[in-house]
């Protein structure tokens, strides 16, 4: 059945005549006769539409057709965040311990789970916007491996996303937000080709949560049936299988391992795997289903009862990192309840690692009455066991060293005279 003929039968149901339905669209009667012989290509702008499905009271269903016929998608949400159905957002936390998330056509983000959030924390941000963190936000240029290859992906999508929807206001917004950066302005002036989606994209980040560990990554989009105008995310790390030759989407298996694995990589391997061992009993929340879930409140009072009673409020943190942010650290479960207050009345809630506020604090707010509440997160983020934490401190403190060590030997061979260097650290020093 063509879309005249569809059109001509939910007309008749209504118990319309082609005179009503023709000025309805605002068009004269012949040329809505002929849509409905199928004489003429039905070009229907998003207003007839909606003009169109109310005059005829067509159902979900009906409305969906009518979008996809004229449009080529469902544009039935209205503008704004669309709804977030229950399904959808179970569905998101059932991708545990995989992070996964749901942006709108623009890439605002709308809902993430737990590992989203551990993973990248920019989400819990309000307005937070995929395209926008990723093209002009510096934590991102560290995060991903060969930033610039990721940014002309992003600009392809962008340049997809303008090639379909040239009048569209809010996406030329965007596009003119992200061009204000130099760098970002500079691969959209050099790349030329467009792309939908980063489906199936495999690629490398290094992911704080991690302890700033390099993993590789597979990008999974997916449209739901009922929001065909948002994108359902997972990002699913690669493992292999029992082939000891390729890894899981049959490339080499740790071909990395042949050029950079050394014996400090063993060591520090193997400090890593027994960190994980001394930090199990804090982390171990993350397994339990009641706690993956983001939750939704009606009051930041509600927000920070979801910390426990022996809880400890984070209110200088809280003012650093936004001003619809609230911070609530639970002693019990060593996490931290990350509230943000979304519209009046709903304040969204999201359980994090005590790590995952530390790095999201800028080094310059250490001081006054923001210290004694990140000496609180750093305590909560070690393990429980005070040897345990005593020996993480102590590793800490040397990678630390290392890494000044590092510095200073690449600023004496910059500048090799002692009286140069020595003015250098001084300057620099805190």
């Amino acid at each position: 059945m063509g879309f005249g003929a569809l059109l001509r039968r939910w007309r008749k149901a209504a118990g319309k005549t082609q005179a009503t339905a023709a000025k309805c669209l605002g068009v004269s009667e012949r040329t809505y006769r002929k849509i409905e012989r199928g004489a003429t290509p039905p070009r229907l702008t998003h207003a007839q539409c909606e003009s169109l499905a109310s005059l005829l009271n067509l159902d979900r269903d009906e409305r969906h057709a009518l979008f996809l016929y004229n449009i080529g998608t469902n544009l039935g949400s209205k503008s704004g965040q669309p709804e977030l159905q229950q399904a959808i957002r179970l569905l998101i936390d059932r991708q545990l311990p995989s992070p996964a998330y749901v942006c709108d056509r623009y890439w605002n983000i709308l809902a993430f789970n737990t590992a989203m959030a551990e993973w990248w924390p920019f989400v819990m941000e309000p307005g937070a916007n995929l395209i926008r963190w990723a093209l002009t936000v510096s934590e991102a240029r560290v995060q991903y491996q060969d930033w610039d290859k990721h940014a002309s992906a992003y600009v392809k999508m962008l340049k997809f996303a303008q090639a379909t929807n040239p009048n569209d206001m809010e996406l030329r917004q965007l596009i003119e937000d992200v061009k204000k950066d130099p760098d970002a302005r500079h691969v959209w002036d050099t790349e030329h080709d467009m792309g939908e989606t980063r489906d199936g994209h495999v690629f490398r980040m290094n992911v704080p949560a991690l302890d700033w560990e390099t993993v590789e990554v597979v990008s999974h989009v997916l449209y739901p049936a009922s929001m065909p105008d948002s994108r359902f995310v997972v990002i699913t790390w690669v493992e292999g299988g029992e082939d000891d030759e390729h890894d899981a989407l049959g490339g080499a298996r740790n071909a990395w391992a042949a050029t950079t694995t050394s014996q400090d990589d063993v060591a520090v391997a193997q400090r890593h795997a027994q960190n994980r061992a001394d930090e199990d009993a804090a982390t171990r929340w993350r397994r339990e289903a009641a706690l993956a879930s983001r939750v939704v409140v009606a009051t930041s009072e509600e927000a920070a009862a979801q910390a426990g009673a022996n809880r400890i409020p984070l209110p200088a943190l809280s003012s650093v990192l936004g001003p619809e942010v609230q911070l609530t650290l639970s002693l019990d479960r060593r996490t931290v309840v990350w509230a943000v207050e979304e519209a009046t009345g709903c304040w969204a809630v999201t359980h994090v690692s005590p790590a995952t506020v530390i790095t999201r604090v800028p080094k310059s707010a250490l001081r006054g009455p923001c210290l004694p509440e990140t000496h609180h997160l750093v305590r909560a983020a070690l393990p429980a066991e005070p040897e345990a934490a005593t020996r993480r401190i102590q590793q800490l403190l040397e990678e630390r060293d290392s890494e000044q060590r590092v510095l200073r030997e690449v600023l004496d061979a910059m500048h090799p005279s002692p009286e140069v260097s020595d003015s250098l650290r001084t300057a620099e020093a805190p």
